[in-house]
């Protein structure tokens, strides 16, 4: 997927200027896909070359002139072709499961509390994500159209951030078990 694609979704649920975009971003899009504001707004500058964007000048008080961008018709038609295309699958690039595949080449200890610093924060974005659920969309099975297309989204969050808490705590609870093993394996004279 390209950036350009997540900022036409973006923009078909709601015009707004450059820095209202990242904002928005940062608060919906962003969990799923990382951009920062300036390649937002070089982007913007790009699909707006390529038609797929309207670009309106809103005069403001006291500040430079801002853009509002809409989804022009050409936007509408290559998010029409770019949802029918094929998704490839994305391999998992997971820094923490290369350094558990070495664990017995470093420091355990300092694994283990890597390990619950990720456990932490996806539970902490978990939370997030169900106050979301829980404020945004208390009645789920009435949803349709775009608000069950973003509830859905959010659920897959959701089960992303659980299956990752999950597996947090079962590599603890195995990296202290193998630390007990060998801790209670090793000849009485060696520990110190």
């Amino acid at each position: 997927m390209a950036l350009e694609h997540a900022l036409l979704v973006s923009l078909t649920e709601r015009a707004s200027s450059g820095y209202d975009l990242a904002r928005r971003f940062d608060k919906s899009i962003g969990f799923f896909w990382n951009a920062t504001h300036q390649q937002i707004y070089r982007v913007l500058k790009r699909m707006d070359e390529q038609g797929w964007v309207n670009a309106e000048t809103v005069p403001q008080e006291g500040r430079p002139d801002k853009k509002v961008y809409t989804v022009s018709d050409a936007g509408r038609a290559e998010l029409v072709r770019w949802i029918a295309e094929p998704a490839d699958l994305e391999p998992m690039r997971n820094e923490l499961g290369v350094k558990l595949r070495a664990a017995a080449l470093g420091d355990v200890p300092a694994l283990i509390a890597e390990v619950k610093r990720h456990r932490d924060q996806h539970a902490h974005r978990l939370d997030l994500y169900r106050a979301f659920e829980k404020k945004d969309y208390p009645a789920p099975d009435r949803l349709t159209g775009p608000k069950l297309h973003q509830y859905l989204v959010l659920r897959g969050g959701i089960r992303v951030e659980e299956g990752f808490v999950d597996w947090c705590d079962e590599v603890l609870d195995a990296l202290k078990r193998d630390t007990a093993r060998s801790q209670a394996s090793e000849p009485k004279g060696s520990r110190q």
